[in-house]
């Protein structure tokens, strides 16, 4: 049979772990100080695109952004479309971000929302791919993070000088002992 058969998605297990890695790396190391209120409050969106190709995924895209540009944020302030079945290779889903940057501009929805990336296999341009900084955007599956720039102006205005986080966290990695470390390798 030439048919190859695809891995069932189950979304609940995709959505747990991806919860339990936004809890414990993400909230839990403060990698991203703005987490803990959108999780406390249940602001968090997480979907599962069951899609298999770029353009499947890029419809499901499509139809995030729209739930999330109309949905009040105290509802949903910022969602997570998570895609464990298609660009699982680092450098399609790179090249892929393109694609989400112009559906923003399409949709007239840039300087509204924005897209932050995490894939399981993330690499920051001039680092080698065991370093410690690019756990700062390893995640358990390949994801789009949809961010509402409204929401990230009034955390950062909160905060102070957010210049300081990916300089934190990259220290905060490169000193993690080796126990600590591989928790954090074990939940991706």
């Amino acid at each position: 049979d030439s048919c190859m058969s695809l891995p069932e998605i189950d979304s609940e297990t995709v959505i747990a772990r991806t919860q339990k890695w936004v809890e414990k790396t993400v909230i839990g190391l403060n990698l991203c100080p703005f987490a803990k209120a959108a999780q406390s409050k249940n602001q968090i969106r997480y979907t599962v695109s069951s899609a298999q190709d770029t353009d499947a995924l890029l419809l499901d895209l499509i139809s995030e952004l729209r739930y999330v540009s109309k949905i009040e944020a105290d509802v949903t302030d910022t969602s997570i479309l998570i895609h464990p079945g298609v660009l699982t290779d680092f450098m399609d889903y790179n090249d892929f971000l393109d694609v989400t940057e112009a559906a923003l501009i399409e949709m007239k929805l840039e300087g509204i929302l924005q897209i932050a990336s995490f894939h399981p296999d993330y690499q920051f341009e001039g680092t080698e791919i065991q370093d410690p900084e690019n756990y700062t955007n390893r995640s358990p599956y390949p994801m789009l993070h949809i961010l509402r720039e409204a929401s990230v102006a009034k955390a950062i205005d909160s905060y102070g000088d957010v210049s300081k986080i990916p300089e934190r966290n990259i220290e905060l990695l490169r000193n993690m002992d080796a126990a600590a470390f591989k928790k954090l390798k074990d939940l991706l």
